[in-house]
């Protein structure tokens, strides 16, 4: 396997974990520390995810005119410092600060590894060491939450102690991101251009995946840990139902490349795990129940961002691939955004399980659409 190869995926582990350890907690610790509500949660949710919007479209620009490794280094050092300090973190507005920043570390992390993935890979490899990426990633993920739980019940370690740990943990990222950047070449200058938005146009179907997967990703990530709370679900049972999660992520991503040969039915499929895994946490009650959940919105969530990034990228030139990666992570973004806040304002006034049912009716429009419009989702020969 290429080394840089290996230290992308290296990396994104140890991201990985990180995000694993403290991500589900920062709700709760939002919720039951600083008395945040679920508006809050909502606001919280946007301000970190509003950057995601914008930044991936700038770094896709610089993508084509500087090295990636450095890049990514830089992402991943605010993202430290921003997991850091919410350790200190005392009201919703300075939360809402630092969950910015970690917005704007993932867009500096997250569309540079896609962009070092696409550079290194040849003919049909793009598509499985992308989703390989994608899997150390999530395993990280994964494996993150049951080492929140040892600190949360076997060490009896406060939130506040959980992220500062999380937030060493990530720190190694920075050396293996340097040895990225050294091994990374300078690209050639290119002109500034926003073609990559015009490429993405082209793609309405997946567009409309994309942004329904994200929003709802967004929730998962942001409110439905205060929801689980709130339906008796402890702090180490909410880090075993997220280990779950990745699990079944895992599982998923573990066949992408098999999964590929079938991108349109695989995409079909995954809409409807989405839906039916937020209808079910509607009616769940017990760590059981959620646990299903879990695992049909954890395979739906995971084969989504490879295959539809593969769609786009088989069918635009090599030469404008960075910025058109940024685009496509700021249509995520800007699901990522929309989730949070519309979920966060339907739980604040009226009951906080109505959005999942709201979620679930958008998923069945999507899926009709995605039915309907399935030889959109098949990447043409490249």
């Amino acid at each position: 396997m290429n080394k840089t190869l290996v230290l992308v995926n290296i990396t994104g582990l140890i991201i990985g974990i990180s995000y694993g350890i403290h991500n589900p907690i920062v709700p709760i610790f939002a919720k039951n520390e600083i008395g945040a509500s679920y508006a809050d949660l909502g606001l919280i949710g946007l301000a970190n995810f509003v950057p995601y919007m914008f930044i991936p479209i700038l770094v896709g620009l610089l993508i084509n005119r500087f090295n990636n490794g450095r890049l990514l280094s830089l992402g991943v050092a605010i993202n430290v410092a921003s997991v850091y300090l919410l350790s200190i973190a005392k009201s919703v507005p300075e939360i809402m600060v630092l969950r910015t920043m970690t917005g704007i570390a993932h867009a500096f992390f997250w569309p540079p590894a896609e962009s070092i993935i696409s550079d290194i890979s040849e003919g049909q490899s793009r598509v499985k060491n992308i989703g390989q990426f994608t899997g150390f990633f999530v395993s990280g993920f994964m494996i993150g939450p049951l080492i929140g739980t040892f600190l949360l019940e076997g060490l009896d370690v406060t939130y506040r102690v959980l992220f500062e740990t999380a937030a060493f943990i990530m720190a190694a990222a920075i050396i293996t991101s340097i040895r990225i950047a050294k091994k990374s070449s300078q690209k050639q200058p290119a002109k500034f251009s926003f073609s990559g938005m015009r490429e993405m146009t082209r793609f309405p179907t997946v567009i409309a995946i994309l942004i329904y997967c994200a929003s709802s990703f967004g929730i998962i990530l942001t409110i439905y840990p205060a929801f689980l709370n709130d339906r008796s679900m402890s702090a180490t049972e909410i880090e075993v139902l997220y280990f779950v999660f990745g699990a079944s992520r895992v599982a998923t991503l573990a066949m992408t490349e098999r999964l590929a040969r079938h991108s349109s039915t695989i995409l079909v499929a995954s809409t409807a795990a989405i839906s039916a895994g937020l209808v079910l946490s509607f009616f769940s009650q017990t760590i059981f129940e959620f646990a299903g959940a879990m695992l049909l919105m954890g395979f739906g969530f995971s084969i989504i961002f490879p295959l539809t990034l593969e769609i786009i990228l088989r069918r635009t030139p090599k030469e404008t691939s960075g910025i058109t990666i940024g685009a496509y992570e700021t249509t995520f973004g800007i699901g990522w955004a929309a989730g949070p806040i519309t979920a966060g304002l339907i739980s604040e006034f009226s009951a906080n399980s109505i959005p999942y049912v709201v979620f679930f009716v958008i998923g069945i429009c999507v899926f009709a659409l995605s039915v309907a419009k399935r030889k959109a989702l098949t990447p043409s020969t490249p």
